[in-house]
């Protein structure tokens, strides 16, 4: 049977304190469902939480690194995929992804969002940005799912996967 891939998204160096305690619940609840956490695999933000969150009830946690480097890596990660893409990577990220939740906003993560729903994938959003969530509601009111918490992300993400 195949493993269910869900995607953390969210910001790096800009994530809120908010953002990174949701990321590491997020991570925590991700791997207790049996889940692969796919994160963008570096030691910062969002990325770094979910992923120290997943490990913490050993969770398999898969990176998807913009470089070439093993310099960032989120101790965290237990396959690191290199691909020196930069930004380009965030595409490898949502088709890898059976659903997706942004924990967050930022360029970044809204890039991501944008790509998922050009896919047609599911994306949970838990953010307290309210013009984001307006915005993709807007564009997806189909594929975008608001939550305001992370408990909520979840059961949103095991309705989706039924």
């Amino acid at each position: 049977m195949r493993k269910i891939i869900i995607g953390v998204m969210g910001p790096g160096e800009k994530a809120t304190a908010k953002d990174l305690q949701n990321a590491y619940e997020l991570g925590k609840l991700i791997a207790q469902q049996q889940w692969i956490l796919l994160t963008g695999g570096r030691n910062v933000g969002v990325m770094d939480a979910a992923s120290k969150g997943a490990k913490s009830t050993n969770g398999l946690v898969v990176g998807i690194l913009p470089d070439d480097s093993k310099r960032g890596i989120s101790l965290s990660v237990d396959i690191a995929i290199f691909t020196d893409m930069g930004n380009a990577r965030n595409n490898i990220n949502v088709l890898s992804s059976d659903l997706l939740i942004a924990c967050g906003m930022g360029a970044g993560t809204a890039s991501e969002i944008a790509l998922a729903l050009k896919a047609n994938k599911q994306v949970i959003l838990l953010s307290d940005d309210v013009e984001s969530k307006v915005f993709f509601q807007k564009i997806s009111p189909n594929n975008i799912y608001v939550v305001e918490k992370v408990e909520e992300a979840i059961a949103t993400a095991q309705t989706i996967l039924k």
